[in-house]
C-alpha cells in the first residue's frame, strides 16, 4: 500500500472513530431509523442532482446502499439507542475485518496470506482483551445487533469490491439516495409519531450531528474506504478498521466521558501490532485462489469476474 493511501486510510478510521460521537448525540432526539434515513438522505441531496451515477449495474448499486444503510446503520444505530455504549458499538463492529475477508475468500477467491493472518488475529486479540474488560455490563439484544451490523458492514465491503473500479463519490451518493426511501418507509412504520416528531422539532446539536455524519463520515470516509478496497485485497486493507475503535473509545471518554481504562490500552497497543503484521503481508505478493499467477498487493487488484 501506498503512503498516500495509508494516510487515506488512518484519515477514515478517524472519522469513522468520532463518528460515534456524533451518532450518540443524535440519538437523544431522533429515533434510529429516522436519524439514519436524515444522514443518507443529506448524503444523497442534492449531490445526486450534479453527480451522475455511477457505471455499475444498478442493482449493486442498491445493494451496496441497503447493506449500509438498513444493515450496518439501521442496525448499529437501534442498538445504541437500547443502551449499547457508543465506545464499545465502535469496538464490537469491528468484527467487519474477519468477516471481509472469509466473504471476500469465500466469494471473491481471495486467499490471505499467512502473515496477513496472524496479524488480523493479533489485532483480534486486541479486541478481545477490551471486549472481555468491557462487555459484561452490556445487554445482549444490543451487542447481537451490533455483531449483525458488522455482518452488514462486510456484505457492503463485498458488494464494493464486486462494483470495481468506479467513481466512489458517485457510489456512495447514489447508494445513499438508494437506501434513503425504504429508511423513511421503515421508520414511519416502527417509529411513528416519533419519527415525524423529531422531523418537525430540529434543533442545531441534532442538526450538526446530522451533518458530520452526512458528509465527513458517509460521503468522504466512506467514499476512501470503498476505493481502497477496490485497490488492493480485503485482508491488506480491513484491518485498519480496527483502529476505529481506538478513535472511537476515545473520542467518546473525552466528549461523553464514558470510562477510558487499562484494558483499552493494552488493547489499543496489541492492535496497532496486528496491523503492523498485517501491512507487512500486505506489500508481499497475493495469490487469488485458483485465479493465475501472483500479483503484487500494491498493484491493480484483480479483475472480478
Amino acid at each position: 500500500m501506498t503512503l498516500r493511501d495509508g494516510l487515506a486510510a488512518l484519515l477514515v478510521v478517524t472519522l469513522l472513530g468520532v463518528n460515534f460521537v456524533a451518532i450518540k448525540v443524535g440519538l437523544v432526539t431522533v429515533p434510529p431509523l429516522m436519524l439514519c434515513a436524515l444522514r443518507f438522505g443529506f448524503a444523497a441531496l442534492p449531490a445526486a442532482l450534479v453527480i451522475r451515477p455511477p457505471r455499475a449495474p444498478a442493482a449493486l448499486v442498491a445493494a451496496f446502499g441497503l447493506a449500509l444503510g438498513i444493515g450496518q446503520f439501521g442496525l448499529l444505530f437501534t442498538a445504541i439507542r437500547l443502551g449499547m455504549p457508543a465506545g464499545l458499538s465502535s469496538l464490537l463492529i469491528q468484527m467487519q475485518v474477519p468477516f471481509t475477508v472469509a466473504l471476500a475468500w469465500i466469494v471473491l477467491k481471495e486467499r490471505p496470506r499467512a502473515l496477513q493472518v496472524i496479524g488480523g488475529a493479533v489485532a483480534l486479540l486486541g479486541v478481545a482483551a477490551v471486549a472481555l474488560g468491557r462487555a459484561g455490563g452490556a445487554p445482549a439484544g444490543p451487542v447481537l445487533l451490533v455483531v449483525g451490523a458488522a455482518l452488514s458492514w462486510a456484505s457492503a465491503n463485498i458488494v464494493a469490491k464486486r462494483i470495481g473500479r468506479v467513481d466512489m463519490l458517485a457510489l456512495m451518493v447514489w447508494g445513499s439516495l438508494a437506501t434513503t426511501p425504504p429508511l423513511l418507509a421503515l421508520s414511519l412504520i416502527v417509529e411513528g409519531s416519533d419519527a415525524v416528531r423529531a422531523l418537525t422539532h430540529p434543533d442545531w446539536v441534532t442538526s450538526a450531528s446530522i451533518a458530520f455524519q452526512a458528509y465527513p463520515t458517509q460521503l468522504l470516509a466512506f467514499g476512501l474506504w470503498s476505493r481502497l478496497l477496490t485497490r488492493y485485497p480485503a485482508a491488506a486493507v480491513t484491518p485498519f478498521a480496527l483502529l476505529v475503535p481506538v478513535a472511537g473509545i476515545l473520542s467518546t471518554h473525552l466528549v461523553l466521558g464514558e470510562p477510558l481504562s487499562a484494558d483499552i490500552l493494552a488493547g489499543g497497543s496489541l492492535i496497532l501490532f496486528g496491523i503492523a503484521l498485517s501491512l507487512r503481508g500486505g506489500r508481499a505478493a497475493v495469490r487469488p485462489a485458483g485465479r493465475g499467477p501472483i500479483r503484487p498487493a500494491t498493484g491493480a487488484p484483480p479483475k472480478v469476474t
